[in-house]
């Protein structure tokens, strides 16, 4: 939709581009136009409103990372369960940053999870190959089912999950940190039997060494279960 990038590049802030581009290197900095954030929800509401977002749908692959910031954020809005999985998996292919992927917040899943689970575990063995779509099934897990819809087989299905990309095991790693919080004699079970990478296990730890929702008490037991060593360094960082 010509006129959606018309209003974009109207409202480019030069400034925040080059703060977007360090921000998210997986994506070529000609791609970002630097629009900030809140416009961007104005445009996909209206977007909605105005029931063009099918047609918005229909035109990937997008030109501008901000119109598929645009997309990522439509779907919060979309109440016809099955069109928004359609639409959903339709768009995997086209997310290529952190930032895309983490807009991504369909309400209607709040009502739908037995539904939505067994999408959540096939996602979750997607692979390295589609990195976005299992960092988006992680997340999916952490935001719906560590609650009163928990079980422990729950924490395993994420824990078996063996990536070798960042931005996959930084959600890991925020899940379990999540779980320390909510679920923490379950996850720290997890932590204790060293499922994790060592990276990924010491990453979760530092995350839920800095929540307030972890206990003194808890804090203390879990510094006590780092992994000590040299593991990878990675490039990119959120």
């Amino acid at each position: 939709m010509q006129e959606i990038i018309d209003e974009l590049l109207k409202n480019q802030d030069m400034e925040y581009k080059k703060f977007q581009e360090k921000l998210i290197p997986s994506v070529e900095a000609d791609k970002i136009i630097g629009v900030r954030t809140p416009f961007l929800r104005l445009m996909a509401k209206r977007i909605f409103n105005e029931n063009k977002y099918v047609e918005f749908f229909s035109e990937l692959p997008h030109k501008y990372f901000e119109e598929n910031q645009i997309h990522g954020f439509l779907f919060s809005w979309i109440k016809d369960y099955d069109f928004l999985v359609t639409e959903l998996v339709k768009f995997f292919p086209y997310i290529d940053n952190w930032a895309t992927c983490d807009q991504i917040s369909p309400c209607i899943f709040q009502k739908n999870k037995e539904k939505i689970f067994p999408k959540i575990v096939e996602w979750c063995s997607s692979g390295d190959d589609e990195e976005y779509k299992v960092r988006f099934s992680i997340r999916m897990m952490m935001n719906y089912f560590l609650d009163s819809d928990f079980s422990e087989d729950k924490l395993y299905i994420i824990s078996d999950i063996k990536s070798e990309k960042y931005y996959v095991q930084m959600m890991i790693a925020w899940f379990f940190a999540t779980a320390l919080a909510k679920q923490y004699s379950s996850a720290l079970k997890i932590i204790k039997e060293q499922e994790l990478e060592p990276w990924t296990h010491n990453k979760a730890i530092q995350k839920a060494l800095e929540s307030f929702r972890v206990s003194d008490e808890h804090k203390n037991e879990l510094r006590n279960l780092k992994i000590h060593g040299d593991f990878k360094k990675f490039s990119f960082k959120i």
